[in-house]
């Protein structure tokens, strides 16, 4: 773990101070991993615009290509950013490093080198073998030399000698510029020769235990984040069911507190409405009693009638004039004897309102009773389901069977690493293809020319290589002697 935090925080410096060349839709997506491995998970509410304001996450050169402020380098960044989550700090710096392996510059240590005629090169020194550039060019190779095609390395004063593994092949002999990284160019060869060697050995038991205890570690740490992430689920589910239960408590009440002033209302208006159908019915018996004196004091006059026209008439005028009272009394009765009734009917109605409001407000009551009141304190689930891994005893016995079992593990690995690798490429183009109008082609620098040239050529680091391997070492050696 401290190995790979070292070599992470190495080749993230020699990025950034562009000691390794990267292009910058790439340096978008390692600057994306390396804030997964500082901050951890993307959360929008703590990882607000401007949080990466202070980082230097960006090669100067990328930046001043571009007429793109910080926020909307940040914005391109943050993108990327929250497509890792659930990525370990270990897993974002492996994912950095494994991106920035594929870039030209990445573990190649050049030195200043001249052929039989003089010219002057530039040797680079990589875990692939040994490659010869133009001093303007340390993006691509023009001769690449495998370590499976070399036998020996020695050197003599400033002369270096590479003997191939073909012995039929002549030596092939280089000069370097100073005598004191004689030793330190013989140093990386051995060292990366060795390394290359061994690569292509099979595992011993030691190696392939230490491989198989890195897989259960890891498997344990899988299945820790996710019971993590469980655990956090169910808290936030936990969290949501209090916040609703508490949101359903409120409501409850407040339909509590209207129910009981609809009802006041109702008891009110049935107290208001009995009231005035009461005055209503005596105002009615009096109009009642009215007309029957009325109709009383008509007989009355019928039988004092005087026998004079003029009484006759004058008496006839009063029976007219008692009939039309007793017609507008009995029609006043009738009509406020309907309103009694209209009356009574309302207070019926007031009352089987205020039933129905009792009624309401029970059973609202009722489900209050059952809500719980101390939200405040919701638990998890006790019952946790938990995992147990249990480490089965493996075999190490070197067979046939663990051959191809490697075999296989390692083609699966590789067409992982290809699928993965396609996706990765159709994003770079796609952010390449985004912020390409942007771009202030006067700011080129010769290895941005170089790079573009590469990728419009379809020219990677691994197959340049490949396809300079293919060529006889014969014809290589004789190439590199007449630079």
């Amino acid at each position: 773990m401290f190995y790979l935090l070292c070599c992470f925080a190495q080749v993230k410096k020699q990025i950034l101070d562009e000691k390794i060349y990267c292009p910058p839709e790439a340096s978008v997506l390692l600057a994306s991993y390396a804030v997964q491995a500082k901050y951890g998970d993307y959360d929008p509410t703590v990882h607000q615009r401007g949080f990466l304001a202070q980082e230097e996450l960006l090669p100067k050169r990328v930046i001043n290509l571009y007429q793109m402020t910080p926020e909307m380098w940040e914005e391109r960044i943050t993108a990327w950013y929250a497509e890792h989550r659930g990525r370990a700090r270990d897993e974002a710096e492996m994912e950095y490093l494994k991106i920035a392996q594929d870039l030209e510059m990445y573990g190649v240590n050049y030195f200043a080198i001249r052929n039989k005629k003089g010219t002057e090169l530039l040797l680079g020194v990589d875990a692939l073998g040994l490659h010869i550039y133009d001093p303007e060019n340390r993006l691509t190779p023009k001769i690449s030399f495998p370590w499976n095609e070399i036998r020996n390395i020695s050197y003599s004063d400033k002369e270096f000698t590479i003997k191939p593994l073909d012995k039929k092949i002549d030596v092939f002999k280089f000069n370097s510029s100073k005598l004191r990284v004689n030793k330190l160019i013989l140093q990386l060869c051995i060292g990366n020769h060795d390394l290359f060697m061994r690569r292509r050995k099979a595992d011993s038991l030691e190696v392939q235990q230490m491989k198989a205890q890195a897989r259960e570690e890891k498997a344990r740490k899988q299945m820790e984040r996710q019971r993590l992430a469980r655990e956090k689920q169910m808290r936030e589910e936990a969290e949501r069911t209090r916040d609703e239960l508490e949101r359903r408590l409120l409501q409850l009440k407040e339909e509590a507190t209207m129910a009981n002033e609809a009802l006041m209302r109702s008891e009110e208006t049935a107290d208001l409405l009995a009231e005035k159908a009461q005055i209503t019915e005596e105002e009615a018996k009096l109009l009642a009693q009215k007309a029957a004196e009325a109709e009383q004091e008509m007989q009355r006059i019928k039988a004092t009638a005087i026998r004079t026209e003029e009484e006759k008439r004058l008496m006839e005028q009063k029976v007219l004039e008692a009939e039309m009272l007793a017609l507008k009394m009995a029609e006043e009765s009738e009509r406020r004897a309907k309103e009694a009734d209209q009356l009574k009917q309302d207070l019926q109605e007031a009352r089987e309102s205020e039933r129905r409001a009792k009624q309401k407000l029970l059973e609202i009551t009722s489900k209050s009773s059952y809500t719980p009141m101390n939200s405040g304190m919701t638990a998890l689930p006790a019952d946790l389901p938990s995992f147990n891994l249990i480490s089965e005893s493996l075999s190490f016995d070197f067979k046939d069977t663990d051959m191809k079992r490697l075999s296989m593990e390692i083609e699966k690995e590789k067409v992982e690493y290809m699928e993965k690798s396609k996706h990765l490429q159709e994003q770079l183009n796609e952010l390449k293809t985004e912020i390409e109008a942007l771009k202030l082609k006067e700011r080129e620098t010769a290895l941005d020319i170089l790079h573009n040239e590469n990728a419009d050529r379809g020219n990677s680091k691994h197959n340049t290589i490949k396809k300079l391997t293919l060529q006889s070492t014969k014809s290589r050696v004789a190439f590199f002697e007449e630079l």
